[in-house]
């Protein structure tokens, strides 16, 4: 193919797996290109997790605004400027994106803005941002194209043009009644973020309870927070059509159990889900397969069905999160160096920064009951917690689920303030094959949030008498 240019490695998308992997290979001294259309760097730092984070922490201080008497101050009127909150994340923003550029130079790993998509084996072409195209071939190639919101087929929907995490994120004005689509855990944080700025927020779920997933008593522990907290939630809900432009005025005619209604809003947002970057990028041309879902197939080593070419992140199928993306880039990375890495078994922890946090690794009641798993169940309400109590944080819980038959961890979760640092502490625990006793003999710093562990494992109840005996 003429005026083609070769490289050892081409990365398709710079999300967290496409990025490392760029700085990794650039490092030891191969010639990559890393292709990107949109934002160096992927979601995670520029529209997604960190820019998430950021707005979240400037609504819980306003929520202390708010909460003033109960710590003891006093204060005068005060209001939300939402250009200034927006500025924070953009000026976060900004300095990552600068280190990222720093990142990219070291490595001497060559940005090619565009959109990118194979042309022939093991050849990229780039419709360049800056005008031409590019043609691009590599002994390897790495798919990290990431996902993007669903904006599902229901009349009038598209054409209202909703907000996504994306637009969501950027908004300078406050929404007068924010209508968010799903009861998912993109579509929770910023429900209460933006209730904390002042906005009057609805929140519709097409199923019976929010975040249905997970166990019963998570669900009901977060939908009482958000009564608390005056944020509207309307369950087993079906769209029929929407009508308006979000941003003037919007309608959602909508279809329940008992009849029709409609709800009117200023705004609207999706967070119904997410779809793979994988269409139109020539995938079908290279004998790369897909799944159903739109999905790369891969192997547990994250080949795909093409010689040479992998992919990672969420383009994949990986659980959508940036440390799983993170964890993928070093399953390839160690293989490419003669390792027998996989993603098999692997952990999945999860935390969700509603305030308080909901931390999660390992099953939960509801998966052990569909798998039949015997159990012990452990419980503390997070009042048990005396750092909580300085901090006049006390709502939510602490669960783990305990072997019946060993003193293995088989899964925790914890709703309630700073339980996402709690994780590690239960993942090396459990990928070591230590028993909860472990964690219940250490000597915990005091009064710390960590100190609840001692709390619950020491909770524990003992296994059945005929069961240890017969140990």
């Amino acid at each position: 193919m003429a005026n083609t240019e070769h490289f050892d490695a081409i990365i398709l998308g710079t999300g967290e797996a496409g990025k490392y992997l760029s700085w990794h290979l650039g490092g030891q001294g191969q010639r990559v290109a890393a292709i990107e259309k949109d934002d160096i760097g992927g979601a995670c730092p520029n529209v997604a997790c960190l820019p998430t984070k950021n707005v979240i922490h400037s609504a819980k201080v306003a929520s202390y605004f708010q909460r003033g008497k109960e710590f003891g101050i006093a204060h005068g009127d005060w209001h939300v400027e939402m250009a200034g909150v927006d500025a924070r994340r953009q000026k976060m923003v900004d300095d990552l994106h600068q280190v990222h550029l720093g990142n990219f130079t070291k490595s001497k790993t060559e940005i090619v803005m565009g959109f990118g998509r194979f042309v022939a084996e093991r050849t990229i072409e780039v419709d360049l941002h800056a005008g031409g195209t590019r043609t691009l071939t590599a002994d390897k190639i790495f798919v990290d194209t990431g996902s993007r919101a669903t904006i599902d087929p229901i009349p009038g929907l598209a054409e209202a043009k909703p907000l996504t995490h994306v637009e969501a994120l950027r908004l300078d004005v406050l929404p007068e009644h924010l209508i968010i689509l799903g009861g998912g855990f993109v579509g929770l944080e910023f429900a209460q973020a933006m209730r904390r700025f002042g906005a009057r927020v609805t929140i519709v779920e097409r199923n019976p309870r929010l975040v249905h997933r997970e166990d019963l008593d998570v669900s009901e522990a977060l939908q009482q927070l958000f009564y608390d907290e005056g944020i509207d939630i309307v369950t087993s809900a079906r769209i029929s059509r929407v009508e308006g432009l979000s941003g003037t005025k919007v309608s959602l005619h909508l279809t329940h159990a008992t009849g029709d209604s409609v709800l009117e809003g200023s705004h609207l947002l999706v967070a119904t889900g997410r779809t793979p970057n994988t269409q139109g990028i020539g995938l079908d041309l290279v004998g790369v397969k897909t799944t159903s879902s739109g999905h790369i197939q891969v192997n547990d080593r994250l080949e795909t069905s093409a010689p040479n070419v992998w992919a990672m992140g969420d383009c994949a199928g990986s659980p959508h999160f940036t440390h799983i993306s993170f964890d993928d880039f070093r399953v390839v990375r160690d293989n490419l160096a003669g390792g027998n890495r996989t993603t098999a078994g692997r952990q999945v922890p999860s935390c969700t920064f509603t305030d308080p946090e909901l931390a999660h690794v390992g099953l939960t009641e509801t998966e052990a009951a569909q798998q039949g798993i015997a159990y012990r169940l452990v419980k503390i309400p997070t009042l048990a917690i005396l750092r909580a109590r300085t901090l006049s944080e006390t709502r939510g819980f602490m669960k783990a689920l305990i072997a019946k038959e060993s003193d293995a961890i088989l899964g925790f979760t914890a709703f309630g303030t700073g339980m996402g640092e709690l994780l590690p502490t239960i993942q090396l625990a459990m990928v070591n094959g230590l028993p909860y006793t472990a964690i219940r003999s250490l000597i915990v710093t005091h009064p710390t949030i960590a100190e609840g562990l001692v709390t619950l494992f020491s909770a524990t109840p003992s296994i059945p008498a005929k069961q240890a005996d017969a140990h």
